[in-house]
């Protein structure tokens, strides 16, 4: 099986970094150590924006150019299987970032996701379980856009139908029309196909992912029960049927009140909610599972390993916890940030240190 490494890292202003340079480990673990603020999660942050054009944390654009700066420039040199490619990004606050791959332009974050995928653990995934329903559908709806390109497209596509149909919503103020009605009937049918597509795709993805992070959640809490999760839709039966029938509340409300933006996953461990009813250790290993569902299931669709990228991610784990991530963390290259000592059990390739913006081994 083909993996995907990193040979090169190159950045200019970016976050508080001014330049610097790293070149991975191609086979095993680089570690990363620093102080807090020294720039760590920016170098991971920096390889998600190669291959996403977005920043993990969520920032804007604006946010990841350093200070005082006209903009950043990034440059990763990858090598996926046998192809080389070298991918430069000019981030450019208030305008479209530009990129390439070996000085071709890419249009969007379909190429850049086609030559480098990464896997990112962070301490903040145990959100995915505590958080509100929207951080685990963005969970899925980055999964699917990772492993399948081409579906990564209908959450886009679903935003743009939310946006104009609620705006239109909002201008008619409860009051319908012949005329305001018709053009809510185009929203509501397009509304209902890529609704569909995007919901189904959802489930799928949970049905293939559930082994997998059954699992690794066996081994990361082994006696905590058997791991489940499922896909529960906002509404039954066709769509477009709901969608009609809700319209009156819709109005009333100026809002969209059914479709796939509302669904849920619902996760369990042992037969309890995992969100309200398991231990914060316990909904750490449930976070942790998915991760490694996720990395497992992108590498057996796309037939490469994805870059994993682990932010700090065994700072709030216990001992056993964290040795049992190490003993599941996957073949491939790896990055590893941390402030503190190296995990119980992990064995890297390379260390380097990050200090006041430069790399030292």
């Amino acid at each position: 099986m083909d993996e995907t490494e990193i040979v090169r890292l190159e950045l200019h202003d970016f976050r508080n970094i001014e330049s610097i340079e790293l070149r991975p480990s191609l086979d095993g673990l680089t570690v990363v150590q620093g102080e807090n603020g020294a720039g760590k999660t920016s170098l991971l942050e920096a390889v998600v924006y190669c291959s996403t054009l977005q920043s993990f944390r969520g920032a804007p654009r604006e946010a990841v150019v350093r200070q005082g700066c006209a903009e950043a420039k990034l440059r990763c040199d990858v090598l996926a299987g046998t192809r080389k490619v070298e991918i430069e990004i000019n981030v450019l606050p208030g305008r479209r970032d530009r990129a390439w791959h070996n000085a071709q332009r890419v249009p969007g974050t379909r190429g850049l996701l086609e030559v480098l995928r990464t896997t990112l653990f962070t301490p903040d995934d145990l959100g995915l379980v505590k958080g509100s329903p929207s951080g685990r559908r963005d969970f899925l709806d980055d999964v699917l856009a990772k492993s399948h390109p081409r579906l990564g497209t209908d959450r886009a596509a679903l935003e743009r139908v939310l946006r104009h149909r609620n705006a239109l919503l909002r201008q008619l103020a409860g009051r319908l029309d012949s005329e305001a009605a018709t053009t809510l009937d185009v929203w509501d049918d397009r509304l209902s196909l890529i609704g569909e597509r995007l919901a189904t795709s959802r489930a799928e993805l949970v049905e293939a992912l559930l082994p997998h992070a059954a699992e690794a959640f066996a081994v990361l809490a082994g006696g905590a029960g058997i791991f489940n999760m499922r896909y529960v839709r906002s509404w039954e039966g066709p769509l477009g049927d709901a969608i009609a029938a809700s319209r009156r509340e819709d109005l009333r409300r100026a809002t969209t009140t059914v479709g796939p933006q509302r669904d849920e996953l619902e996760l369990e461990a042992g037969g309890l909610d995992a969100r309200t009813r398991l231990s914060q250790g316990r909904q750490r290993c449930v976070a942790l599972a998915l991760r490694l569902a996720s990395h497992r299931l992108m590498t057996t669709i796309t037939g490469a390993a994805p870059v994993l990228l682990l932010d700090d991610a065994f700072s709030e784990l216990d001992d056993a916890t964290a040795r049992a991530l190490v003993g599941e963390l996957p073949l491939g290259q790896a990055l590893l940030t941390t402030a503190g000592e190296l995990p119980p059990g992990a064995s890297p390739k390379l260390v380097v240190k990050l200090a006041n913006g430069r790399l030292k081994q």
